[in-house]
């Protein structure tokens, strides 16, 4: 029995058969022929070189290459000036010049020919070496050489060939570099994410969200001041925590012992037991609204970000302030932690990035490259790589001196939040509602979503404030304007022919910064 698909289906199995067809010969020059490069090459030798063919090429050239018509691979007859004579032709200029550079031009000294190959790499042994790469590539091209060279083919040389003034101990050198136009690789196929299920409990806007590391339950901190933990499986709730007197801003969840930690907009910073579901500990210090904290993976050490342009660094157990990290001009929006120097990354509302010595408590390195707020700071599970948010652009960064990789462009929108998983799924999702898929290698966008509102929520409460892969890496829940928290899942139906890639391996116009 045949199944029956859609033309939607059917045409774009059409087109990526097609693509994959095509794409080993995408910018491949076409195959010469040699008959028509013959007589291309004949008519370019009157036109340009016309005038100086009837000079015979220089004798001791010959002799190196071992006959007249050994650098002719075309067979141009010879003209009638070299017929029957040995003529040695001597190219003189108007004025005699010394034998090379640094040498007092005197009787002895004058040379008022050009010098043959050999005596150009012989003069270029006695001079220095940086000296003597610069008068090689000075040396001019003999009458034999115009001669042997004309008739080369063009084609030889692969297209994007051009020659690049390459810097070289002080010396510019013309090195001829293949500069391939950047095109963009083919992204690894992932199958879309699709929305399977809405939580919602909480009376105002859901601002952060954590999954403990036993992939049971996660936690979500509102707007409502309350922090609720719910069952993943079933999306119910198991649990309701208060004591933030403002806007619960962060929570997550210590994989070292069984306290989670939340922060808030009321500047506190709070370490509840779940034994007993109660506050044990209180860490003060911020003078204004606590943004993010994380804790750090291999030592007893919370991290957290403040509007009072700080980073905190605390210890869990006696409460003590480490360090405070300052050195941001403005809010610091989000802080992540590791175990592998820079330990400390954090991103502000000056528009910088900052990475941190977590012993010096100092700033390591400062990345300038966004012009808006960066909002949003993810690290790569596997990789030595992190990316950053921002209304300008998402950039990807490299350890541990902040390297920049490349732009992802494209989600233009306030980025409040970025997720990745060990497949190289980035998710960012935007004050807008929208949520982009991206693959982290290539930096392709294979997906868009915008879920609709919960009913009865104005159009205006689409709005993404947080977003996290749980720990299997095959949910990824969002924490919403609409006081809701989305679920979403793969697709399973999808396979790479029912949802192709309609990627083009074009040149890519990257902004660099």
């Amino acid at each position: 029995e045949v199944q029956k698909h859609s033309v939607h289906t059917l045409v774009f199995r059409s087109l990526k058969r097609t693509h994959d067809m095509f794409v080993a010969d995408n910018a491949k020059p076409i195959p010469l022929d040699e008959e028509s490069h013959k007589v291309k090459m004949a008519v370019k030798l009157r036109t340009e070189y016309g005038s100086v063919l009837h000079m015979p090429t220089l004798k001791e050239n010959l002799r190196e290459k071992g006959g007249p018509n050994t650098g002719d691979p075309y067979g141009h007859k010879q003209y009638s000036g070299n017929q029957g004579q040995e003529l040695e032709y001597m190219i003189t200029g108007t004025h005699p010049y010394p034998p090379g550079p640094g040498v007092a031009l005197t009787a002895d000294t004058k040379v008022q020919r050009m010098p043959s190959e050999s005596a150009a790499q012989s003069l270029a042994v006695s001079l220095p070496a940086s000296q003597s790469r610069l008068e090689a590539n000075r040396t001019a091209a003999g009458v034999g050489d115009i001669y042997r060279h004309a008739g080369m083919s063009e084609r030889s040389q692969p297209p994007g060939m051009s020659v690049a003034m390459v810097e070289a101990g002080g010396n510019k050198n013309s090195a001829l570099m293949a500069k391939k136009a950047p095109t963009m690789p083919k992204p690894q196929w992932h199958p879309p994410w699709k929305l399977y299920r809405v939580i919602s409990g909480h009376l105002g806007w859901v601002r952060c969200i954590a999954v403990e590391p036993g992939n049971q339950w996660f936690v979500t901190g509102s707007a409502d001041r309350t922090i609720k933990i719910w069952d993943l499986a079933s999306g119910k709730l198991k649990l309701s925590l208060t004591g933030h007197i403002s806007t619960v801003r962060g929570v997550i969840v210590s994989a070292r012992s069984p306290y989670l930690f939340s922060c808030g907009e009321d500047k506190q910073v709070k370490c509840w037991d779940l034994e007993y579901n109660k506050v044990i500990r209180h860490y003060h210090g911020h003078l204004s609204a606590v943004y993010g904290l994380d804790l750090h993976p291999t030592i007893d050490v919370l991290v957290t970000c403040s509007r009072d342009s700080t980073a905190r660094i605390w210890d869990v157990r006696t409460k003590a302030s480490v360090h405070t990290l300052s050195g941001h001009t403005n809010a610091v929006a989000t802080v992540k932690c590791q175990a592998a120097e820079p330990q400390i990354i954090t991103g502000s509302h000056d528009t910088t990035i900052r990475l941190w010595d977590l012993v010096a408590g100092k700033t390591r390195v400062t990345l300038t490259n966004h012009k808006k707020s960066v909002r949003a700071v993810v690290l790569h599970p596997r990789h030595y790589t992190f990316a950053s948010g921002s209304p300008d652009n998402i950039k990807q960064w490299k350890f541990p001196d902040g390297n920049f990789i490349q732009n992802l462009s494209g989600h233009n929108a306030i980025i409040n939040t970025l997720a990745v998983n060990s497949d190289g799924v980035l998710v960012s999702g935007a004050d807008n509602g929208t949520m982009h898929l991206w693959d982290w290698r290539t930096g392709y966008n294979f997906q868009r979503v915008h879920a609709a509102v919960q009913p009865g929520s104005l159009d205006s409460e689409s709005g993404i404030f947080a977003c996290i892969f749980d720990q299997s890496e095959s949910r990824l829940l969002t924490a919403e304007a609409d006081k809701t928290i989305k679920v979403y899942k793969e697709d399973d139906t999808a396979t790479e022919e029912t949802h192709p890639v309609s990627w083009k391996p074009e040149i890519i116009k990257r902004k660099r910064f």
